[in-house]
């Protein structure tokens, strides 16, 4: 079984974000960034069907040579070839376009992507990437097993889940449930060390326009102060309650 990955590279949740430009481009200056969290579910579930199943698995994004370090850390946990498409991920069409050109003749039987990114959670990818493909799709995946071509699956839906059976060749949008937090990879020194001589190949784009363009970002208001009231005074908790925070 072949399977693929898509990786993207995402700000870690405890920078400090800032914009310019007058608050059209976001400020990467001093932020660090790490493997999108929905995708480290997926690649770790891809790694397990790769010790349970001799799959072999291969990792991709779309963008600049800053995202080599994600692809290193995935091939260090255990992927076996990395690809990055040398071009800026504008938009989720984009990316989704360009992931398909790219990977249309490899024959891929599972693509892995996270159900959406975190810091644009657009969640667009995964979906158009299968239909521009012809493969079977599911979102928001927390349960994948596979026999032979047989995929069962879980997914979360309004108010519960919803159990799946499909077919191979298969896009999910995974999420958190496909492994759990405390079964996340980390890489170890044996294999830091064997990444460095696993394959990570720089593909042409095919220069796809975006379809959506970010005009302007606009930062989370700053908190008012707390403010404290006695709990003897009843009537001064009303009264803030009815004319400052105007739930009552």
């Amino acid at each position: 079984m072949k399977i693929l990955v898509c990786i993207s590279n995402v700000p870690d949740t405890t920078s400090k974000i800032n914009f310019k430009e007058n608050n059209t481009q976001f400020d990467t200056t001093g932020v660090q960034f790490v493997i999108n969290p929905n995708d480290e579910f997926g690649l770790t579930r891809a790694m397990w069907f790769k010790e349970k199943n001799g799959a072999t698995v291969d990792v991709i994004s779309v963008g600049d040579s800053s995202f080599d370090a994600s692809l290193r850390k995935a091939l260090a946990i255990g992927a076996d070839a990395a690809y990055r498409i040398d071009y800026p991920a504008l938009d989720g069409y984009s990316v989704a376009s360009e992931l398909a050109h790219a990977i249309k003749d490899k024959n891929y039987d599972l693509i892995i992507a996270g159900r959406e990114s975190i810091d644009y959670n657009g969640g667009m990818v995964p979906g158009i990437l299968a239909h521009v493909l012809g493969y079977e799709f599911i979102n928001k995946c927390t349960s994948l097993s596979i026999d032979g071509t047989v995929v069962k699956a879980e997914r979360e839906i309004d108010g519960g889940k919803e159990l799946l059976t499909s077919s191979l060749p298969l896009v999910i949008g995974g999420q958190k449930g496909l492994v759990e937090e405390k079964d996340l990879k980390i890489p170890n020194m044996r294999g830091i060390m064997t990444a460095r001589s696993k394959p990570l190949e720089v593909l042409a784009p095919q220069h796809t326009s975006a379809l959506t363009k970010e005009r302007s970002f606009d930062q989370p208001k700053t908190k008012s102060d707390i403010t404290m009231i006695p709990a003897d005074q009843l009537d001064q908790l009303i009264d803030h309650l009815h004319n400052d925070a105007k739930v009552i």
